[in-house]
C-alpha cells in the first residue's frame, strides 16, 4: 500500500519579540512629528547627514550601560572576511566613525543631525523594544560650553515646536565631571573602585524617584523594595560611611535655584579638580541660557541627572517630561525622560589619536510619540486614501485608467480598482476600508453623456447614519452627484476641499 504524502507544515506567522509592526497612521504621526524636530534643528544650522545601520564592531566600542561582556546588548555578526559587524545601537557611535573617517573633508566644528532606527540587544518588555527611532543633533569639534547651552536650548525650543507647553517639560542638566569630583571626595577613584563607583551613580540616578532618606539606604547598606527588611527584592548598597552619604546628597539634592546648586558643589568639591571644572562649566552653561532668555522653567541645573551611556565626559542633559499618567496598574506615574546627551570628547578621539571634543542631543521618537499622542498633539486617525476610480464596464479599462492619470497629473492621489469588478458593492467596501474620500463611476450611459457619477463617500458616510431605512436610502442616494466628464478634477478637488483633505 502506497504511503500518504505528509502534509506540508503551514507557517506560522509571528512577530519576533521586542518589534512592532507599525501602521499608517502611526507612520503618518511619525513623520509630522520628524518634520517638526527637523525644522527646529536646521533653524539652529544643523545639516543632515546618514550613517548605515551596520557598523563594525570595534568602530561601535563597548558603551552600552552595565553590560560586562563585548557585544552583549547588541546584535552582532561575523562577515566573511572575519569581521564581526554590528547593528547600531544609537546613533552617535556611527557618527564618530564618520567624522574621524572624513575629518579633512569636514568643516570645523562640525553640525550635523540624523535619524533613523537603533537595535538594542535586550529583554524586551512594556514600552521597551529592540528596534526604535531615535532623533540626533551633534556638533563636533567645539569645546566650549556655549556648544553644549546650545544644544539645551535646541531642546527646549523642540519641546515647545511639537506643541508640549511650557510648563509641562524640562531640560535638566548636570556635568559627569561634577559626579567624577563627588566620587573622588569620597575616596571611590580608580579601577579598584568601578563597582562601587557604579552603585553610587545608580542611587544617584533614583533621586527624582525615591525620597532622599530611600536613596540614602542605596547608598549605605542596601534597599528593601517592600520598606522593611524581608520585604519585596533587595538591591545591594553602594556601603559607604554615614558621612559619605551625607556628602553625596548635599552635592546631588535638587534646589530651585541653578545658584545654590552652584554653591554647594563648589563647597563639597573644593579639593577636587574635576569636580571644580565640571561647577565652572555647569555655571557657564547657566549663564548662556539665561542670557539667552530660557528661565528655570525650561532648563535648570539637576545634579541627579546621570545618563546611563559610559562615553560621556562632561556636561550631560535630559528631556523629562512632567505629565502625570497611570502605569498598568492604574498608579500616577511621570511619563519621565524622552531625550537627553551630552559631551563625548574621547568617541571621536579613539580614531583620531588627538583631541576631538563632541557634544550632542538625542530624542527618543517613539516614546516622545506616545507622550504626543496622549497630549492630543498627535493626529492618530487613519489618513485620508485614494479616490478610487472603478471599473462598471470591463472592457472600458482604459478609460478608466485615463481618469486616474489625468486625477494623478492634478496631484490628486488616485488609484484603479484593480480587484474582481464583477460586483459594484464590493468595490465600494473596497474604497470604505481605503479610508477613500470619494469614488469615481461611470457606466455606459454616463459616457453616452459624457458625464461621470462622483460618490462622497465622507459625506455619505454622515447621511448614512441619519437615514433611518434602505427604501429612504435608495431614494435619497446621498452624497452622489453627476459632473461633466470635463469637469471631473474640479469637481473631486471640491470634495476634497469640503473635508479639508490634503494627505498630510
Amino acid at each position: 500500500m502506497a504511503e500518504k504524502p505528509k502534509k506540508t507544515q503551514k507557517l506560522k506567522a509571528r512577530l519576533p519579540r521586542g518589534l512592532e509592526d507599525r501602521g499608517p497612521a502611526a507612520i503618518n504621526a511619525t513623520r509630522a512629528m520628524v518634520e517638526k524636530i527637523r525644522a527646529v534643528y536646521e533653524l539652529y544650522g544643523f545639516e543632515p547627514v546618514e550613517t548605515p545601520a551596520m557598523e563594525y564592531t570595534d568602530a561601535l566600542g563597548k558603551f552600552l550601560p552595565d553590560q560586562d561582556r563585548p557585544n552583549e546588548g547588541v546584535f552582532s555578526f561575523q562577515d566573511d572576511d572575519e569581521q564581526w559587524i554590528s547593528l547600531r545601537y544609537d546613533l552617535t557611535a556611527p557618527l564618530a566613525r564618520y567624522v574621524a573617517e572624513n575629518f579633512d573633508a569636514l568643516p570645523k566644528p562640525y553640525r550635523s543631525y540624523r535619524f533613523g532606527y537603533v537595535f538594542r540587544n535586550e529583554k524586551p518588555g512594556p514600552g521597551r523594544f529592540r528596534q526604535f527611532m531615535q532623533f540626533d543633533a551633534d556638533t563636533v569639534g567645539s569645546a566650549t560650553p556655549a556648544a553644549d547651552a546650545e544644544i539645551c536650548m535646541m531642546a527646549a525650543d523642540t519641546m515647545e515646536a511639537l506643541g508640549i507647553p511650557r510648563d509641562s517639560y524640562v531640560v535638566k542638566v548636570n556635568n559627569r565631571k561634577v559626579l567624577d569630583g563627588v566620587l573622588e571626595a569620597i575616596g571611590l577613584g580608580g579601577d579598584d573602585n568601578a563597582g562601587r563607583r557604579l552603585t553610587v551613580l545608580r542611587a544617584i540616578d533614583k533621586l527624582d524617584k525615591f525620597p532622599a532618606d530611600e536613596v540614602r539606604k542605596l547608598l549605605g547598606p542596601g534597599r528593601w523594595d517592600g520598606g522593611e527588611e524581608g520585604k519585596g527584592d533587595f538591591t545591594k548598597g553602594a556601603e559607604l560611611s554615614p558621612a559619605d552619604a551625607d556628602i553625596v546628597l548635599a552635592v546631588t539634592q535638587q534646589r530651585a535655584d541653578w545658584r545654590e546648586a552652584i554653591a554647594a558643589a563648589e563647597t563639597y568639591l573644593a579639593k577636587s579638580e574635576v569636580g571644580r571644572a565640571g561647577v565652572s562649566e555647569l555655571e557657564e552653561i547657566a549663564k548662556l541660557v539665561a542670557a539667552s532668555g530660557y528661565g528655570a522653567d525650561r532648563i535648570r541645573i539637576d545634579p541627579t541627572v546621570v545618563r546611563g551611556l559610559e562615553y560621556y565626559t562632561g556636561p550631560v542633559y535630559e528631556v523629562e517630561l512632567l505629565l502625570d499618567t497611570k502605569d498598568e496598574k492604574g498608579r500616577p506615574v511621570r511619563f519621565g525622560s524622552v531625550g537627553g546627551g551630552g559631551r563625548y570628547d574621547g568617541l571621536v578621539s579613539r580614531f583620531r589619536g588627538e583631541p576631538v571634543p563632541a557634544t550632542g542631543f538625542s530624542i527618543g521618537v517613539s516614546r516622545l510619540q506616545a507622550a504626543l499622542t496622549m497630549l492630543g498633539q498627535l493626529d492618530t486617525k487613519a489618513e485620508f486614501g485614494p479616490v478610487v476610480v472603478t471599473v462598471f464596464d470591463r472592457d472600458r479599462v482604459a478609460d478608466y485608467q485615463k481618469m486616474v492619470a489625468r486625477l494623478r497629473q492634478a496631484g490628486i492621489r488616485a488609484e484603479l480598482y484593480l480587484g474582481n469588478p464583477k460586483n459594484m458593492g464590493n468595490q465600494l467596501k473596497y474604497a470604505d476600508r481605503r479610508n477613500s474620500p470619494c469614488v469615481i463611476i461611470q457606466g455606459s450611459d454616463e459616457k453616452a453623456r459624457g458625464e461621470v457619477q462622483i460618490k462622497d463617500l465622507i459625506e455619505g458616510a454622515k447621511a448614512a447614519a441619519a437615514i433611518a431605512s434602505n427604501q429612504e436610502w435608495r431614494e435619497t442616494r446621498p452624497a452622489q452627484f453627476s459632473c461633466a466628464e470635463a469637469d471631473l478634477v474640479a469637481k473631486v478637488r471640491e470634495v476634497l476641499a469640503r473635508h479639508d483633505v490634503n494627505w498630510g
